[in-house]
């Protein structure tokens, strides 16, 4: 089965505080990049500023290969985090809460519901600014996956989980029953699949068959960013590999070895997947 993806939302690079090294990242731009690199074609859309940041993230989607023909360009700062490495877990200090593209958020023409119809899967998160575009790309009948974050309030769950096929939480200061109770508010709204993660310690799946948990194996990281992107990523090419819409519990619990693997593959380098640059100071 031929399959390809499209993230669309927020590009970021990284500054590293401790190295004065940036890295290329952000949810939407780490799918796009993780799926390429698994040989899925794939695509990105978003927002690019005029800065050094900005050059440097269009140069590596260059040579990675990676369609980006419908994003916009302004003047103006590129998004940006700076971040500290505390034993390898990533600390996000400071941001400009994704420069031009907050300030421009994405309102999607015809041409670019056609583009996006051509993909098997549509991916954005909570950092992406586009919730008020979900419904247009339903209508095109593409399967959306999304990542929460930790973030959001019900009035967001509320208007978001009905365009969602699966939904991503992080949930690592959430007890067992805490989870559940987000996970089915949720599911109350319209999210058909959850997936809740926990780090290193377990994920949890939901749907209309019950939950499934798994466990994964402990690695020591180097570093963390990018991680979460990388197990939502390998988790989803699983699903549509499968070309089922509802997947079995069999399948599901492939998916979350899969995203297992994707997740332990970045934990053993610097920044979501490399591409590091020196910077000037945060």
């Amino acid at each position: 089965m031929e399959i390809s993806v499209i993230g669309i939302g927020d590009n970021v690079v990284d500054k590293y505080l401790h190295s004065g090294i940036m890295y290329p990242g952000g949810n939407a731009l780490n799918f796009s990049v993780y799926a390429k690199l698994a040989g899925v074609p794939s695509a990105f859309m978003g927002a690019f500023g005029n800065d050094e940041a900005a050059r440097h993230i269009q140069n590596v989607l260059r040579e990675l290969d990676i369609d980006m023909t419908h994003c916009r360009h302004y003047d103006g700062e590129n998004g940006y985090a700076c971040i500290r490495l505390n034993n390898g877990d990533r600390e996000f200090v400071s941001s400009n809460k994704n420069g031009v593209l907050r300030e421009n958020p994405l309102v999607l023409s015809q041409d670019d519901l056609h583009f996006i119809a051509n993909f098997s899967l549509v991916h954005s998160s909570i950092n992406g600014h586009l919730e008020s575009e979900l419904e247009k790309i339903k209508h095109q009948h593409n399967l959306i996956s999304f990542d929460f974050s930790g973030r959001g309030t019900n009035s967001y769950f509320q208007d978001v989980c009905p365009w969602v096929d699966y939904g991503f939480i992080s949930c690592g200061d959430l007890s067992p029953d805490q989870i559940k109770e987000k996970i089915a508010l949720l599911y109350q709204y319209g999210c058909r699949h959850i997936i809740a993660t926990r780090g290193h310690k377990s994920v949890y799946y939901f749907s209309k068959d019950g939950y499934l948990e798994w466990c994964p194996e402990y690695i020591e990281p180097i570093d963390t960013l990018g991680a979460g992107d990388a197990f939502l990523t390998g988790f989803m090419l699983s699903i549509i590999q499968t070309g089922i819409a509802e997947p079995d519990n069999e399948k599901v619990m492939r998916a979350m070895r899969d995203g297992g693997k994707s997740a332990a593959n970045v934990l053993s380098q610097y920044g979501a997947f490399g591409f590091g640059k020196p910077y000037s100071a945060c």
